[in-house]
């Protein structure tokens, strides 16, 4: 995570992961059958020629299976969607979505390409949840110390 991949005219990176264990609010709420994976990450078109389209991606966990990127996301900032496309030299940068048992995986990035040619890497995601943050002692009162 954090180093850039090149995959036929297409970079990579993926920036950041967080876990949720819901989507959006109200009635737009979602909660997942396991727990929602956001990936933050960049694509950049290193082509100065043409335009270049970023498919929906694909995840591997250690055994093998693989899960695809959400389509319904709601309520999460900065959301790829559906269809992306990067102009020639330029950089693509937003979150993708997964739902996903906890666990660490790899991320499938492809080329773009049409399928004969088509190129692949895989990119690994840690599994990491950020710490809670612990709470402060409650202060003494005056006279008992």
């Amino acid at each position: 995570m954090g180093e850039p991949v090149t995959v036929g005219k297409l970079t990579y990176t993926v920036l950041e992961t967080e876990w949720q264990t819901e989507m959006g609010e109200g009635i737009e709420q979602r909660v997942p059958r396991h727990r929602f994976l956001l990936v933050r990450l960049s694509v950049a078109n290193e082509s100065r020629e043409s335009s270049a389209a970023v498919p929906l991606l694909v995840l591997e966990d250690q055994a093998g299976r693989s899960y695809r990127e959400e389509t319904e996301v709601r309520g999460v900032a900065n959301w790829l969607g559906l269809l992306r496309l990067v102009e020639p030299g330029a950089t693509l940068r937003g979150v993708i979505v997964f739902d996903v048992p906890p666990a660490e995986y790899r991320l499938r990035v492809v080329s773009g390409g049409d399928l004969e040619t088509e190129s692949s890497a895989l990119i690994g995601i840690s599994f990491t949840l950020a710490p809670s943050p612990l709470p402060l002692p409650a202060p003494k009162p005056p006279g008992l110390e």
